[in-house]
């Protein structure tokens, strides 16, 4: 049989002349195995990206490491030495007292590890955990990984983390050192590219753990004799080589621009670092008064507080003595109105914001914030007003008592003390005799704030007030749960509530299980926790019981007082369980008592929320004219008012009625728009959009993108441990099966090997380059959506889709080589090296689909004509 010979790159067929023969071979008698030279360069990048490592390894969907605020000092020999020992060994363990800066050097060791702070290496706070066996359930949740049927806790990891090359930081493990232990012995035995960093104030014992002792920073010499004066400033060049001084003078210009040290000066501060001990935390502390004192008011402040510590233990740490002598001082120097509200933050473990801050440390008892001489302060207690909150924060964190916390949303300002101050205040918080009645504000905002989602109609799966509080939440139920407060159940239910869309089921049941002993039957919360308890037990696949708890909940609702919102979301909980065990058409049947119950309610959103769920069980059952009619009501509601993720579910939904219903036009746009929304390939919302397209693809005979995206989708399912509903995964398996017998073998396999290597990024833009609006032909109604022409190969994608497609600077270089520019030039431009733009311009013609420069330059300007193209 005669061979077909086509382009091993891009499937194109060989041409039969030119460079080759009749026969498919080029001069000289090798076969061709591309049609061009950006083909063969392309396979070349392919196969040695193959050879680096075996698969593709999409990074874990957790935080990843702190962008750090301020400048690393010093510690460049150990940093050296770690990277030395965290290559050869996969359990790392900084140790250390407290104060001394393991956290921050962990951060910047990890961060300096190839991908480190692109999301390779994770880090998992510990400092705000208490109880051992949480611990699992907790770094899941750190990293992003979801519980799914059969694998909770440990197992849900190792599934997440065995196939993936990642470096996992476990901060502050001294009071959970034998779970650390024990979790990372089972991670590292079952997880071969793993490696864990912790720091501790002690050693994990784990066997293999190496043990790194984290010292203080170099300090100066000892004062130099009276000649030192002579010398000006060359008597002070060995005092500036002293970490401990770099990073006093550091954070001191941070916290005063104008601060120029003389001579005397940097004697002084050396000083002060030599009575610190070159502690880091201590040094920071006291860099912070620079803003309000000379390095001289400093010392002589410090030395006094010194002073007066001689009467208490001498036999312990003297680093210990030192740092709490420094806490200590700091506190002394802040005016009353200040330390109260240091020492009321301190039951703020997880941070807070200002108006968490003012509801917790606020307790002045006036009307009216303009009276003067409330009841408190006449009995010479210092009364805090909410006004007086915010200036208070600014004043501490420039006094470095608390730090800001980076990478919340944006306009909001969020703040958290250090583990040491923190302990500090909460000692002094005793003394005062107010820890009681901060506790008791701190639960009452937390009360108030999961208050707010009780009064939704669907809150189970709605974006709730209390998610930036989640560690604040918990130790709120703790406490709570230890005083049988009447509150607990409220904050145990929005605590569970959050564990389930984290998807930390376990955490979630158990919780609910002691809502359920503490509430009585037909109340509230006792309704709501069983109908959450059948949500969470359906992702488990525990169907039976998912059942149990949704008909109980029903029950529950229909015998108590009429409400009609508490029934809906018990009904919609039972029509959940139907869809599991795939009784469809009970489904259907509740949903429709569902949608009935909530059109009394008039909440045109909530109303909309429940007729997607409907039109999803009708297609379910092959009622697609039904479920079609339905979600083209529902749609438009869900797309203006509803949460990104539950849009993008809907999007699906839309698009899944349009396959059934042979509209691959319409589905196609669909599918799209969910891509365009997601943040990327590797979202769950992604990947069903991902396999519809590949079902279209299928359907209009493009064989090799349906199983190049199908492949892509299946990895990443695989990658994620998520996989779909069975309906739905077999009308993907079936696209697939038409595609591979439209093509010879050896394409399949070229195209399963093309898509497995698509994730993230690239796989939404190889996704999106067909499908965008912009891509097609001039001749296309772009006011209806489903009025689109298929795009030809040769057409151009107009800029506004390119610029959606590049980033800001591939679109930068891109427009350069618009204007003629070599990549010798580009790189001079923008201070790159010449390999690099090399590499931004390899991106680029992968996500536009193009060879050469030419063709780029005509993307970006847009010369190509039509009415969409724009100029840069």
């Amino acid at each position: 049989m005669a061979k077909s010979w086509a382009c091993e790159a891009c499937g194109v067929r060989l041409p039969g002349r030119s460079r080759s023969g009749a026969d498919g071979r080029q001069r000289g008698g090798r076969p061709a195995r591309y049609c061009s030279d950006a083909c063969r360069q392309r396979a070349f990048r392919e196969r040695a990206a193959a050879a680096s490592r075996a698969a593709p390894r999409a990074e874990l969907p957790g935080r990843g490491l702190p962008v750090s605020l301020d400048a690393f000092v010093g510690r460049e020999r150990e940093l050296a030495r770690l990277r030395t020992l965290l290559r050869s060994s996969r359990l790392l363990t900084l140790t250390g007292p407290g104060g001394v800066g393991k956290t921050r050097l962990a951060v910047e060791l990890a961060g300096g590890v190839r991908g480190g702070r692109a999301g390779r290496a994770q880090l998992v706070e510990l400092a705000g955990l208490h109880d051992g066996e949480l611990l699992p359930q907790t770094v899941a949740a750190a990293l992003g990984v979801r519980e799914r049927a059969g694998r909770t806790g440990t197992e849900a990891l190792v599934r997440a983390l065995e196939k993936r090359s990642t470096l996992l930081l476990l901060d502050n493990c001294e009071h959970l050192a034998e779970p650390c232990a024990v979790l990372a012995a089972a991670l590292l035995t079952r997880c071969p590219g793993l490696r864990i960093l912790a720091t501790s104030r002690e050693p994990l014992r784990v066997p293999g753990e190496v043990v790194f002792r984290v010292g203080i920073l170099s300090l100066p010499p000892g004062p130099a004799g009276a000649g030192g004066d002579q010398h000006g400033d060359q008597g002070t060049d060995p005092l500036l080589r002293s970490e401990a001084v770099r990073l006093f003078l550091e954070r001191a210009r941070t916290c005063h621009s104008g601060f120029e040290p003389t001579p005397g000066d940097v004697r002084t501060v050396a000083e002060i670092c030599r009575r610190l001990d070159g502690l880091p935390l201590a040094i920071e502390l006291a860099a912070g008064r620079m803003a309000a004192l000379p390095p001289a008011g400093i010392l002589r402040g410090l030395d006094d507080q010194l002073s007066l510590l001689t009467d208490g233990s001498r036999t312990g740490p003297g680093r210990h003595r030192e740092l709490g002598a420094t806490i200590d001082w700091s506190h002394r120097l802040l005016d009353p109105l200040e330390r109260a509200v240091f020492r009321r933050l301190s039951v703020l473990g997880g941070g807070f914001d200002a108006e968490s801050a003012a509801a917790v440390c606020a307790d002045c008892a006036t009307a009216a914030d303009g009276v003067e001489g409330c009841v408190g302060c006449r009995d010479g207690r210092c009364c805090v007003r909410r006004k007086q909150v915010l200036p208070v924060l600014c004043a501490l964190e420039a006094k470095s008592l608390i730090v800001r916390v980076h990478g919340d949303a944006p306009g909001t300002a969020r703040f958290r003390q250090l583990a040491a101050i923190r302990a500090y205040g909460m000692d002094r918080l005793a003394e005062a005799g107010e820890l009681p009645a901060v506790w008791d504000r701190a639960v009452d905002r937390l009360a108030e704030q999961a208050a707010e989602g009780s009064t939704m109609v669907f809150p189970d799966g709605a974006a709730l007030p209390l998610a930036r509080e989640q560690e604040n939440l918990a130790a709120a139920v703790a406490r709570c749960g230890e005083r049988s407060d009447p509150r607990h159940t409220e904050l145990a239910l929005a605590l569970a509530r959050l564990h389930y869309q984290q998807e930390q089921l376990t955490a979630a049941r158990t919780l609910l299980t002691e809502v359920l002993a503490r509430t009585t039957y037909g109340s509230r919360d006792h309704g709501a926790a069983l109908a959450l308890a059948a949500r969470a037990a359906c992702q488990q696949d525990d169907r039976s019981a998912a059942l149990a708890f949704a008909r109980e909940a029903v029950a529950v609702e229909r015998a108590g007082p009429p409400h009609p919102g508490r029934l809906a979301n018990a009904l919609d909980a039972l029509a959940a369980a139907h869809l599991c065990r795939g009784a469809y058409h009970e489904a259907v049947a509740v949903f429709a008592e569902c949608v009935a119950v909530v059109r009394t309610l008039d909440r045109p959103l909530d109303i909309a929320v429940c007729g997607h769920h409907l039109a999803w069980a009708l297609l379910q059952t092959g009622d697609t004219a039904q479920a079609a009619a339905l979600m083209e009501k529902c749609l438009p509601v869900l797309e203006s008012g509803a949460p990104p993720g539950q849009a993008a579910a809907a999007l699906h939904t839309s698009g899944a009625i349009q396959l059934a219903l042979g509209n691959w036009d319409a589905a196609e746009n669909r599918f799209a728009e969910v891509l365009a929304k997601v943040p990327d390939g590797e979202s769950l919302h992604a990947l069903y959009p991902v396999e519809g397209l590949a079902i279209v693809a299928a359907e209009r005979g493009a064989p090799e993108r349906a199983l190049r995206l199908y492949a892509a989708a299946a990895a990443a399912r695989q990658r994620t441990d998520a996989e779909p509903e069975a309906s739905w995964r077999t009308t993907v398996e079936a696209a697939a099966s038409r595609a591979r017998e439209r093509l010879h073998p050896a394409r399949v396999d070229a195209a399963m090997t093309a898509g497995r290597r698509l994730y993230g990024e690239r796989l939404l833009s190889y996704a999106l380059r067909d499908n965008a609006s912009a891509d097609r032909s001039t001749h296309a109604n772009h006011d209806d959506p489903t009025d689109v022409a298929h795009p030809t190969p040769t057409e151009p994608i107009s800029y506004p889709v390119t610029q959606l497609l590049l980033t800001p600077r591939e679109l930068t270089v891109s427009q350069l080589v618009a204007e003629g520019m070599t990549n010798q030039q580009i790189a001079a431009q923008l201070g790159l090296s010449k390999s690099t733009v090399a590499s931004h311009l390899d991106r680029v013609r992968d996500k536009l689909g193009v060879r050469s420069r030419t063709q780029i330059a005509v993307r970006v300007s847009g010369r190509a004509g039509g009415p969409g193209a724009e100029s840069v």
